[in-house]
């Protein structure tokens, strides 16, 4: 992989989620001009689409939206996604600012608001969910296994381990929900492969990174919920 590819790929994927078009386009011009690479969507639905065919660092998502309010797309995701999610609204009350947190917003901004404030949230967000060699919630370690979603890469001890492009989707899955069941529903969907073929992908995947796939220590069974990966 070369120097100029890494360096894209560092760049941070914010999805604006917003209904207004004018502010869809200020937001996506000024972050753009502040370091993030900027994907836009018009509803909760449009939302739902892009994720399924691309990796976001971040979301901004706009409360007051008609469809469906940004508070119940953020409680939809959050039982199997812990994507960070910055929060916008014009209703800047202390309990609306509580509700969005319970639910699992990682933090808050009330309109108006300064451009550059928006920024500066975004990165301290992005700062909290970075280990200390700069690598975003992108390298996530389990038992002598290292992931790197970004680039869809799996090390063992430092060696990089062969993955067939389903069991790389798979993987960005069950890394960004480390430790949570989640469903062969929401695995075909996210990971984008036929439902029948979940459970064959799963063997397949148990095979690089089990010692002992009858009994294994971090892809499990849950019975009648799903699978779930463990740190080990």
């Amino acid at each position: 992989m070369d120097s100029e590819s890494v360096q894209l790929s560092a760049i941070p994927h914010v999805l604006v989620i917003d209904d207004d078009r004018r502010l869809r386009a200020l937001l996506k011009e000024f972050l753009s001009e502040n370091g993030f690479l900027v994907s836009t969507s018009v509803s909760a639905s449009d939302a739902r689409t892009k994720m399924q065919y691309f990796d976001f660092d971040i979301l901004v998502l706009d409360v007051m939206m008609e469809e469906e309010t940004g508070i119940d797309f953020m409680t939809t995701l959050r039982p199997d996604d812990d994507i960070p999610i910055l929060l916008l609204t014009a209703m800047g009350g202390s309990e609306d600012r509580i509700l969005g947190l319970g639910r699992g917003a990682d933090d808050y901004l009330a309109k108006p608001f300064e451009p550059k404030e928006l920024v500066l949230r975004l990165q301290a967000i992005l700062r909290r969910a970075v280990g200390p060699l700069g690598l975003a919630t992108e390298s996530v370690v389990f038992g002598d296994f290292a992931f790197a979603k970004k680039y869809g890469e799996l090390r063992k001890r430092g060696e990089i381990v062969s993955l067939t492009s389903g069991e790389v989707s798979l993987l960005r899955v069950f890394t960004r929900n480390l430790g949570v069941v989640v469903s062969r529903e929401t695995l075909a969907f996210r990971a984008r492969i036929e439902a029948r073929t979940v459970d064959v992908q799963i063997a397949r995947l148990r095979r690089k990174i089990e010692t002992n796939q009858r009994f294994p220590k971090f892809l499990v069974t849950v019975r009648g919920k799903g699978y779930v990966l463990r740190a080990g």
